[in-house]
């Protein structure tokens, strides 16, 4: 395999994984133990995003031992304003890996529109991706990459401010749960 398919994997992986143990633990569905919402492998129903960002609510919830709607209620927007933020990142760096050499892409729609299972890439990113594809001159990539890295680093200190924002409102152990989740 290639670094790039290594890299895809290793990504593809840790994003699966995320939160997967606590839900995937779940019973219930068609097939499984009665007792809640889920496949037959009583993994849930991960094709609903509506479901699905419940389902990883509510894991959160426990996870950050929130009993209080209030409490939730202050918490949630900002987590998923880091969410957002994290997943818009995730959508700019794996913009490349749906790519063969020599720039052909691979696989569905989707990605021929330069979406992802993350979302969709920025516009600085699709700016730059076609300067690459249309082997614009070096003055044309170059003012595409200064745009790009701006905006990456635009967004890198909004995420930065939000996650201090978070902070603010988190007991140490709330702090580290959402640290070792990633979005701290």
């Amino acid at each position: 395999m290639k670094i790039n398919d290594w890299m895809m994997i290793t990504v593809l992986a840790g994003a699966m994984s995320f939160g997967g143990a606590t839900v995937f633990g779940q019973e219930g569905g068609p097939g499984g133990p009665p007792g809640g919402p889920g496949n037959r492998f009583g993994r849930g129903n991960w094709g609903d995003p509506a479901q699905r960002e419940q389902m990883l609510a509510d894991r959160l919830k426990a996870q950050l031992e929130i009993t209080d709607d209030a409490e939730w209620k202050a918490l949630q927007p900002k987590i998923q304003k880091i969410s957002d933020l994290q997943r818009q990142a995730m959508a700019d760096r794996m913009r490349g890996f749906s790519r063969r050499p020599g720039g052909e892409r691979e696989g569905n729609d989707q990605n021929r529109r330069g979406g992802s299972m993350f979302g969709t890439a920025s516009p600085e990113a699709a700016a730059l991706q076609r300067a690459i594809d249309g082997k614009a001159s070096a003055t044309e990539t170059k003012a595409a990459l200064t745009r790009y890295n701006e905006a990456r680093k635009t967004r890198q200190a909004e995420l930065e401010k939000a996650q201090n924002d978070l902070r603010q409102l988190l007991t140490v152990k709330q702090e580290a749960v959402l640290t070792l989740d990633g979005l701290l």
